[in-house]
């Protein structure tokens, strides 16, 4: 049905083929891999941003009072609430590998074709947290739109940046890039990954802090970028 696929064969190969690529890609410039859980709690994606806005969008385990991430950055992020960390610590760097669920509410009637919006999905995705500090989070941010960007160039696929403006940035999002690889099924290029720094937002949600060298606790600042998902990146 629309929305739905299953993959055969070859296509489940290949698959798994770029997943595991850009896995290690990033797990080799020094991110811890994790299988995050995809089942939340609604404090989970409270505390990341995703809700109470994006209700819509997520499927719901009424039973358990549970719900289905969207992406890996939200257990990736709630990995450490509630926390204070040391200075010493930091930057931490996570590269996430789940399953995903969107319900695309938000998108009736559109790309209801093909494998390009669909209920579910696999995802690489990369989270960092890092120093209250404007420059640490731009280094963070190049090197998680870097990463993503040598992934596209060693599998061959044409791509281009852009910067994001205010009204395709979502909440406490600071600074966002997307990068569009190019689709011949589509005949135009088209987004596949999303850079972004939040600064404190998260953290504050979230309450994840560190101690200072001056003893002082402070929010972390937070960002996150896909490394790969499938199968739109097929």
């Amino acid at each position: 049905g629309s929305r739905a696929y299953a993959l055969t064969g070859d296509g489940v190969m290949l698959e798994l083929a770029v997943l595991h690529f850009a896995i290690n890609h990033v797990a080799s410039k020094g991110f811890t891999a994790v299988s995050p859980p995809v089942m939340v709690k609604d404090v989970a994606l409270q505390g990341t941003g995703f809700f109470p806005y994006g209700r819509e969008d997520t499927f719901t385990l009424e039973k358990d009072d549970l719900y289905l991430v969207g992406t890996s950055e939200v257990g990736l992020v709630s990995l450490h609430r509630e926390t204070i960390l040391d200075e010493s610590q930091l930057p931490i760097r996570y590269v996430g590998i789940s399953p995903c669920f969107r319900r695309e509410a938000g998108a009736a009637g559109r790309d209801t074709r093909g494998m390009y919006r669909v209920y579910q999905f696999q995802k690489v995705e990369q989270v960092v947290f890092t120093h209250n500090d404007p420059e640490a989070s731009m280094r963070e941010h190049q090197l998680i739109l870097n990463n993503a960007e040598e992934i596209l160039q060693a599998l061959g696929i044409p791509h281009r940046v852009a910067i994001a403006c205010t009204g395709e940035m979502g909440m406490g999002q600071v600074l966002k890039h997307e990068i569009e690889s190019w689709m011949p099924s589509r005949g135009h290029y088209s987004e596949t990954h999303s850079c972004s720094t939040l600064w404190e937002f998260q953290a504050r949600r979230s309450m994840i802090r560190y101690r200072d060298a001056n003893d002082r606790v402070r929010f972390v600042h937070t960002l996150n970028n896909t490394a790969i998902a499938s199968p739109r990146i097929l």
